[in-house]
C-alpha cells in the first residue's frame, strides 16, 4: 500500500466517523417558520422545570426555555432567542 496525499494508506479514504456511509456527519437543519418570534410577548403555562433550573413552556409545541420560571406558572413571557429546536424568553408578567 502506499500514503497518498489525503494521509491515509491504500485506496479507502481510511478513518471513522464522519462519514454518511455509516450515518455520521451533516447535521440537516429545519427551516421552516417557528411559532414564534423574537421581541414578541406570548401567554404561556409553564409546565416543568429544566435541568439548569429554567422554566419550560410550549407554544405549538416549540420548546421555551423561561428565566426564573417556576412550574405551574403561568405567565406573559417576551422571547430573547429563537433557535432551530427551542427558543428563549423572560417574564414579563406573571399572571
Amino acid at each position: 500500500m502506499s500514503y497518498n496525499e489525503r494521509g491515509s494508506y491504500g485506496g479507502r479514504s481510511g478513518g471513522y466517523g464522519g462519514g454518511r456511509r455509516f450515518g455520521g456527519g451533516g447535521r440537516s437543519f429545519d427551516n421552516s417558520p417557528k411559532p414564534v418570534e423574537t421581541g414578541k410577548e406570548y401567554d404561556v403555562s409553564i409546565t416543568e422545570i429544566s435541568r439548569k433550573g429554567d422554566g419550560i413552556a410550549r407554544v405549538e409545541g416549540f420548546v421555551i426555555f423561561v428565566k426564573d420560571g417556576k412550574a405551574g406558572q403561568n405567565a406573559k413571557v417576551r422571547i430573547t432567542q429563537v433557535g432551530q429546536r427551542f427558543a428563549s424568553a423572560e417574564i414579563v408578567e406573571s399572571q
